[in-house]
């Protein structure tokens, strides 16, 4: 007789979208295995990705999009995660989630490891977004120029 073990979860580990990211995240990782990509196919590969999305999240990943390469000309936008991010000597720093991508309230520039955001024992490294006024373009541009040292 064999044994079986049911779970009594009904919810999955992961969502769709999540698992969709990873799909996105192992297509870039083994892209990369391949060969190297120049700077114009990545920055057409984030182009393509802002396209896709719907009409406010492109608006805003657009503006992003313009305010990082604008402010920290060399960084090097790539996909990550299938969003739009920007590199610096080969490591992301930050990255637009728009909020389309999880189905949140929002979207999100986010900063990693990389980021030279520090500020004591504690700081911020994400940002929600529903808008973008002046001031917040304004404020964009501080925080990439920070965080790309």
């Amino acid at each position: 007789m064999t044994k079986t073990t049911e779970t009594a979860s009904t919810s999955a580990a992961f969502t769709e979208e999540e698992r969709a990211a990873m799909k996105e995240r192992s297509k870039e990782v083994k892209g990369a295995r391949r060969g190297k990509a120049t700077r114009e196919e990545d920055t057409q590969d984030v182009l393509d990705k802002i396209a896709e999305l719907p009409d406010h999240d492109r608006r805003l990943a657009e503006r992003v999009h313009a305010i990082v390469t604008e402010t920290v000309p060399d960084a090097w936008p790539k996909t990550w995660y299938g969003q739009p991010a920007y590199a610096i000597g080969g490591k992301t720093f930050c990255f637009f989630q728009p909020s389309s991508k999880f189905k949140t309230r929002y979207s999100t520039l986010g900063f990693n490891d990389p980021a030279q955001l520090d500020d004591g024992t504690m700081w911020p490294v994400a940002f929600a977004i529903v808008d973008l006024t002046a001031e917040d373009e304004e404020r964009i541009r501080e925080l990439v120029k920070t965080a790309a040292g």
